[in-house]
Protein backbone atom coordinates (compact mmCIF):
# COMPACT_ATOMS: atom_id res chain seq x y z
CA UNK A 1 0.00 0.00 0.00
CA UNK A 2 2.67 2.14 1.06
CA UNK A 3 0.31 4.87 2.44
CA UNK A 4 1.86 8.75 2.30
CA UNK A 5 0.76 11.37 4.92
CA UNK A 6 0.21 14.69 2.84
CA UNK A 7 1.43 17.70 4.71
CA UNK A 8 -1.16 20.24 5.66
CA UNK A 9 -5.09 20.35 7.01
CA UNK A 10 -7.97 19.22 5.09
CA UNK A 11 -11.58 19.76 4.96
CA UNK A 12 -15.02 18.33 3.55
CA UNK A 13 -17.72 21.12 3.16
CA UNK A 14 -20.93 22.11 1.56
CA UNK A 15 -20.73 24.70 -1.48
CA UNK A 16 -24.18 26.31 -1.88
CA UNK A 17 -25.73 26.31 -5.83
CA UNK A 18 -24.71 29.47 -7.41
CA UNK A 19 -21.70 29.94 -4.96
CA UNK A 20 -18.45 29.91 -7.40
CA UNK A 21 -15.50 28.02 -6.14
CA UNK A 22 -12.54 28.06 -8.25
CA UNK A 23 -11.39 24.84 -9.63
CA UNK A 24 -7.73 25.11 -8.59
CA UNK A 25 -8.48 25.15 -4.93
CA UNK A 26 -10.85 22.32 -4.92
CA UNK A 27 -9.14 18.57 -4.39
CA UNK A 28 -12.30 16.51 -4.88
CA UNK A 29 -16.12 17.61 -5.51
CA UNK A 30 -19.33 15.48 -6.23
CA UNK A 31 -22.46 17.04 -6.87
CA UNK A 32 -25.47 16.15 -4.57
CA UNK A 33 -28.49 17.75 -4.07
CA UNK A 34 -27.76 20.37 -1.05
CA UNK A 35 -24.78 21.61 -3.32
CA UNK A 36 -21.22 20.67 -4.28
CA UNK A 37 -19.37 18.72 -1.87
CA UNK A 38 -15.83 19.45 -1.99
CA UNK A 39 -12.22 18.56 -0.03
CA UNK A 40 -10.07 21.26 0.11
CA UNK A 41 -7.06 22.95 2.16
CA UNK A 42 -8.38 23.85 5.30
CA UNK A 43 -7.01 27.53 4.71
CA UNK A 44 -8.65 27.70 1.25
CA UNK A 45 -11.83 26.52 2.24
CA UNK A 46 -11.65 29.09 5.48
CA UNK A 47 -10.54 32.08 2.97
CA UNK A 48 -14.06 31.47 0.86
CA UNK A 49 -15.96 31.09 4.33
CA UNK A 50 -17.06 27.82 3.85
CA UNK A 51 -18.20 25.85 6.87
CA UNK A 52 -15.75 22.74 7.78
CA UNK A 53 -18.02 19.09 7.75
CA UNK A 54 -14.52 17.15 8.67
CA UNK A 55 -11.17 18.17 9.63
CA UNK A 56 -9.13 15.74 8.12
CA UNK A 57 -5.84 14.59 7.08
CA UNK A 58 -4.99 13.06 3.69
CA UNK A 59 -3.27 9.73 3.10
CA UNK A 60 -2.79 8.72 -0.63
CA UNK A 61 -1.76 5.07 -1.02
CA UNK A 62 1.41 5.50 -3.63
CA UNK A 63 0.47 1.57 -4.46
CA UNK A 64 -1.00 2.10 -8.06
CA UNK A 65 -4.52 0.20 -7.24
CA UNK A 66 -7.08 -0.96 -10.15
CA UNK A 67 -10.48 0.52 -10.26
CA UNK A 68 -11.81 -3.42 -10.52
CA UNK A 69 -9.70 -4.78 -7.50
CA UNK A 70 -11.71 -5.97 -4.86
CA UNK A 71 -11.07 -5.88 -1.19
CA UNK A 72 -8.07 -3.13 -0.64
CA UNK A 73 -10.74 -0.65 0.28
CA UNK A 74 -12.74 -3.06 2.70
CA UNK A 75 -9.01 -4.30 4.34
CA UNK A 76 -7.82 -0.85 5.15
CA UNK A 77 -11.29 0.50 6.46
CA UNK A 78 -11.67 -2.49 8.59
CA UNK A 79 -8.07 -1.98 9.89
CA UNK A 80 -8.71 1.42 10.92
CA UNK A 81 -12.33 0.85 12.49
CA UNK A 82 -10.64 -1.51 14.54
CA UNK A 83 -8.73 1.14 15.88
CA UNK A 84 -11.23 3.37 15.98
CA UNK A 85 -10.45 5.56 13.35
CA UNK A 86 -13.20 6.78 10.73
CA UNK A 87 -11.96 7.08 7.27
CA UNK A 88 -13.70 8.40 3.91
CA UNK A 89 -12.32 7.09 1.01
CA UNK A 90 -11.51 8.79 -2.59
CA UNK A 91 -10.59 6.29 -5.78
CA UNK A 92 -8.62 7.98 -8.14
CA UNK A 93 -7.48 6.95 -11.60
CA UNK A 94 -4.50 5.42 -10.06
CA UNK A 95 -4.71 5.78 -6.38
CA UNK A 96 -6.97 5.52 -3.46
CA UNK A 97 -7.29 8.14 -0.80
CA UNK A 98 -8.10 8.40 2.63
CA UNK A 99 -9.32 10.77 4.96
CA UNK A 100 -8.81 10.95 8.74
CA UNK A 101 -9.54 12.70 11.39
CA UNK A 102 -6.74 15.20 11.53
CA UNK A 103 -5.82 14.48 15.25
CA UNK A 104 -5.86 10.67 14.29
CA UNK A 105 -3.29 10.97 11.61
CA UNK A 106 -0.16 9.27 12.83
CA UNK A 107 -2.32 6.45 14.41
CA UNK A 108 -3.97 6.18 11.08
CA UNK A 109 -0.08 5.87 9.61
CA UNK A 110 0.88 3.11 11.96
CA UNK A 111 -2.61 1.31 11.29
CA UNK A 112 -1.97 1.34 7.50
CA UNK A 113 1.91 0.70 8.00
CA UNK A 114 0.92 -2.40 10.72
CA UNK A 115 -1.55 -3.81 8.17
CA UNK A 116 1.24 -3.31 5.13
CA UNK A 117 3.84 -5.47 7.10
CA UNK A 118 0.89 -8.47 7.71
CA UNK A 119 -0.18 -8.45 4.10
CA UNK A 120 3.31 -8.80 3.32
CA UNK A 121 4.27 -11.96 5.44
CA UNK A 122 1.39 -13.82 3.93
Amino acid sequence: MDPVLNPGVFVFASVKPGVAIEPEFILASIKEPEGLSVVMNEADAQHRNLEPLFRCAWITLSLNSDLHSVGLTAAFAAALASAGISCNVIAGAYHDHIFVPAQMAEQAMRELHSLQARASIR
